[in-house]
């Protein structure tokens, strides 16, 4: 009994010198949180659709814990401002809007949309009622009414949803877009029929009811930085999404994707109808790297697809002309082609499922569905008259090898036409044929030919020879 006493004592010692796990886990200081401060400083246009975008997915990567609107804007696009509302709604931490100065029309609505907002000294927002551009941009006009009712339907509908579901009162937001909605609240008339409602900052943050609850704004705060110690945030990990100039070009880009899909699918179809490698190509692959490029800027797609696309055209080359007949080679190279040029547009989120939904893949597949119908009617115009014109001698690679001089290989080439015999892979349109002894590089006139099928020499491109099909 005295030994196991001695143990429990010694035991009971050693429980009370180690060092308690609670003790441990406090001398670990709690990791700091993250903030991303992102722009919204000029028109709400399509440019800063792609800056929104891009700064939403940058602050989901880095596992921000906030979300911070720097905002000074006069208003913009409708369009452009429903589509940084959902882009916003992806993020799923905290979202704050700091009005730096102004917040009009496009700006309120977008302000609405997160969580709460502060407003700086002397700023002002609201004046959201439907304005109707003249031609040119150049200024306003009056709306008809008819017209200026659908759309002030239309826009206050959703912006009201918004507003009530991040705790704003809804009466206060279509105030600002409707002049016919008066706001009384606690018996005080703080907007007239007629007029449509703007507040500053004083106003703003003004509370009323019972219990008392601040019109719109959280409070005044001198600068992002108070904000931040005011909402707790005090010694933040604080990144700031940096507008590159790039949106702006991403812009016309991405307005003519339909366009860089039938040149880039034309220059290559030149490029393989051709021998060696020259305009045909080259304008093909710029095509098609505008086309990626776009997306990029626009914040749709990092370099994956790119470099999957490039993947899938090697697959297709080595079909064609490295192990010509395999059909899985170029059938996979071209099925993940078509994959990566519609998964390049799709807006995904980090956290999604892999595969886009429908919605998701309309404006991708519309484009696609444009291009398609585009580069038919291109391939079948240049299938039939590009062998005929004068063009096509300049775009074939024309260098003589082995040394002989192009009157010797003129004879040569002469000598060969009439010449009959067995194509050694399926032509479309280039591929190798037997004729007696001789193998040759030969391509069709369009037409694909299959493998085994006999064939005569009608002309010669370059180092080719131009085939047909003999009739069976």
């Amino acid at each position: 009994m005295r030994k196991v006493s001695m143990w429990l004592a010694g035991l009971a010692a050693l429980a009370f010198a180690a060092p308690l796990p609670a003790q441990e886990v406090a001398t670990n200081p709690p990791a700091p949180k993250r903030v991303t401060i992102l722009p919204i400083r000029e028109d709400i246009m399509p440019p800063l659709v792609y800056l929104v975008r891009r700064g939403v997915k940058e602050a989901m990567d880095a596992k921000s814990d906030l979300l911070l609107l720097d905002m000074e804007t006069k208003g913009g696009r409708v369009d452009s401002t429903e589509q940084i509302i959902e882009i916003l709604a992806q993020f799923k931490g905290r979202t704050i809007t700091y009005v730096n100065k102004e917040a009009y029309s496009a700006g309120a609505f977008i302000s609405v949309a997160t969580q709460q907002i502060f407003m700086a000294p002397e700023s002002v927002i609201g004046a959201a009622a439907p304005i109707l551009m003249s031609p040119g941009g150049t200024g306003v006009e009056q709306m008809p009414d008819t017209m200026e009712v659908k759309a002030t339907s239309a826009i206050s509908a959703k912006i009201r949803a918004y507003a009530e579901k991040n705790g704003h009162n809804p009466a206060v937001v279509q105030a600002m877009i409707d002049k016919k909605s008066e706001l009384v609240i606690d018996g005080v008339t703080i907007n007239e029929k007629g007029n449509v409602l703007t507040l500053n900052n004083r106003e703003a943050e003004r509370k009323y009811g019972d219990p008392p609850k601040p019109l719109l704004s959280a409070g005044t705060v001198e600068s992002i930085e108070a904000l931040l110690e005011r909402v707790g945030f005090t010694g933040a990990e604080v990144r700031r999404i940096v507008p590159t100039g790039a949106e702006r070009m991403a812009t016309w880009i991405n307005a003519l994707n339909w366009l860089w899909l039938i040149i880039g699918v034309a220059g290559i179809y030149i490029e393989f109808k051709t021998p060696g490698f020259g305009l045909p190509g080259i304008v093909g692959i710029c095509s098609f790297a505008l086309y990626f490029l776009g997306s990029y800027v626009a914040g749709l797609s990092g370099m994956e697809w790119p470099a999957l696309f490039i993947l899938g055209l090697l697959l297709v080359i080595a079909e064609l002309f490295i192990l010509p007949g395999t059909v899985v080679l170029g059938l996979a190279g071209a099925m993940l082609m078509l994959f990566t040029i519609v998964m390049a547009m799709v807006d995904m989120y980090p956290g999604m499922p892999a595969l886009p939904s429908a919605p998701q893949l309309k404006v991708p597949l519309r484009d696609l569905g444009y291009a398609v119908i585009g580069t038919v009617i291109v391939l079948a115009i240049l299938a039939r008259l590009l062998p005929k014109t004068p063009i096509y001698a300049t775009l074939v690679t024309q260098s003589v090898s082995g040394g002989e001089s192009p009157a010797v290989e003129e004879k040569f080439q002469s000598a060969q036409v009439g010449r009959e015999g067995v194509a050694l892979s399926v032509l479309r349109p280039g591929g190798k044929a037997q004729f007696g002894e001789a193998v040759l590089d030969v391509m069709t006139q369009g037409e694909l030919i299959e493998k085994g099928a006999r064939v005569r020499i009608v002309a010669h491109s370059g180092r080719e020879a131009v085939v047909e099909a003999i009739p069976s």
